[in-house]
């Protein structure tokens, strides 16, 4: 399978690391031309270029668009003369699969908002899938998806809160890395060290509750024992308005005042 990504930037940049570590299909970027870049196609190995007509002449079976909102329909319109059997995926926020279609009606055309764990395989990707992308096409939108990690099937009028937990989301977890991380550092650990033990708890924590499917205050109260060490921490979260503070984060995120 032949798979473009057209915007370079960080995302685009994130996906193709991410398809590049695993997968067998033959990736590609659209671009204009910048140095950053092409470090990037010479250090992944991927075919790299800098016109729309150049990628229709390659004739993708995918197209990835991760350029900015304001420009995706303009650079989508330059893409007309795929064939009818490329898919267009759309990861820019804010662009609705029916502008998409407007220019280029004879493709199928899905929406999705991924986040930058992508490049190492362990994104969270919100997929609107419309009704009549079916089949084989269906297929092999999951295939290329799955690759770069969880896939998450929502309504496209949920995609922007999507974009705000699951890609705002990993800086307010930095955020929270970095002060624990501070903790222990005030406490006797090396800066490495802390980094280490908090990603490895992080990460351990989101496999136990994806994989659980357990709901964080069931997996709250096995850590919490009583009159623990834990509780006690939780209970100065609480005084301190933890948990307000992250639902106000998310709710100017999502653009509330």
């Amino acid at each position: 399978m032949k798979i473009t990504v057209v915007g370079v930037g960080s995302m685009g940049g994130a996906i193709i690391k991410g398809l590049a570590s695993s997968s067998a299909d033959e990736v590609s970027g659209l671009n204009p031309t910048n140095p950053r870049v092409s470090r990037l196609a010479d250090y992944l190995h991927f075919k790299l270029f800098t016109t729309a007509s150049e990628v229709v002449e390659y004739q993708p079976d995918v197209v990835i668009l991760t350029t900015p909102a304001n420009i995706t329909v303009a650079v989508a319109k330059e893409l007309d003369g795929l064939q009818p059997n490329t898919i267009i995926i759309s990861a820019a926020a804010g662009v609705r699969q029916y502008e998409l279609k407007a220019v280029l009606p004879n493709n199928p055309v899905v929406t999705i908002i991924p986040n930058t764990p992508v490049a190492v395989n362990a994104g969270t990707i919100g997929l609107a899938l419309p009704a009549d992308v079916t089949g084989a096409t269906r297929d092999n939108i999951i295939y290329v998806l799955n690759q770069l990690g969880d896939i998450i099937t929502v309504s496209e009028d949920q995609l922007d809160i999507v974009g705000v937990i699951g890609g705002c989301g990993p800086a307010f977890v930095d955020v929270f890395m970095d002060a624990m991380s501070d903790a222990a550092v005030k406490h006797g650990l090396d800066r490495q060290t802390a980094y280490q033990l908090i990603a490895s708890m992080v990460k351990g924590t989101g496999t136990l509750a994806y994989d659980t499917e357990e709901s964080p205050s069931e997996l709250r109260d096995e850590v919490t024992s009583p009159a623990g060490t834990t509780i006690k921490g939780v209970e100065v979260l609480e005084k301190h308005g933890f948990r307000f503070s992250v639902i106000d984060a998310v709710n100017k995120a999502n653009g509330e005042d």
